[in-house]
């Protein structure tokens, strides 16, 4: 059995009530061993769930109003609600990035979208830049129609100048890794301010998809949930 195009769109419909969008889907291969779906069999198809932008944040907003302020990631939460309230309706599975033991999400999303990670880590979109993320993916046990994920043009090929990996004061990013410990403790510092008030420097200085830049209020929000302050 497969789950209908018509359907795929009105999981689509439900979604968007949220400011949530699909990131594409596929089929899992026989020779994989994917996760259970909801009956616990295995699922056969995955469609991932996402955000352009701060589309969510509104919705997350109101939500939050009436919650208790001692949730400890309600972002986290509220996602989970979302994707789980629609994964329900429709006979999936939702999963989250978050979930232990970790699922393969970026491996997914590149599957899905044919996207490639940027020099920080964060799959580089030909149209969004770095300002979008995933926060789901629905697991069914049936197989889907999945969109034909686009030859999508790696920006970061082209980017000679590479300012995301110049900006940042401790040089936390470089083409050895990530510095977690010198961009915590920056952060944490007297001198963090313009990142825990504005987001990563680094990430701020691409050039690409910068109409779709979550607000600062956003990005705020992720710093101090990295950060821990």
């Amino acid at each position: 059995m497969t789950v209908a195009r018509s359907r795929v769109e009105e999981i689509a419909v439900a979604l968007s009530a949220h400011g949530l969008i699909l990131r594409g889907g596929f089929n899992f291969a026989a020779s994989e061993t994917p996760p259970p779906g909801p009956s616990t069999a295995p699922a056969k198809s995955a469609l991932l769930v996402g955000q352009v932008g701060a589309a969510p944040w509104p919705h997350f907003l109101r939500w939050r109003e009436s919650q208790p302020q001692s949730i400890v990631n309600p972002l986290d939460t509220w996602s989970r609600e979302v994707i789980g309230t629609v994964a329900e309706k429709f006979g999936a599975r939702a999963v989250s990035p978050s979930d232990r033991p970790y699922l393969p999400f970026q491996q997914w999303a590149m599957r899905a979208e044919g996207l490639k990670p940027s020099p920080l880590g964060i799959l580089m979109h030909p149209q969004y830049g770095l300002w979008h993320a995933y926060r789901g993916a629905l697991l069914f046990e049936d197989e889907i129609v999945p969109p034909e994920p686009r030859e999508a043009i790696h920006l970061c090929d082209a980017c000679l100048e590479k300012p995301c990996l110049k900006s940042c004061p401790v040089d936390a990013y470089s083409p050895d890794g990530f510095e977690y410990e010198s961009c915590l403790s920056h952060v944490r510092g007297q001198n963090g301010t313009p990142c825990r008030s504005g987001g990563c420097l680094d990430r701020n200085a691409c050039p690409y998809g910068t109409d779709y830049r979550y607000l600062k209020e956003v990005q705020a929000f992720h710093m101090a949930a990295f950060a821990g302050v």
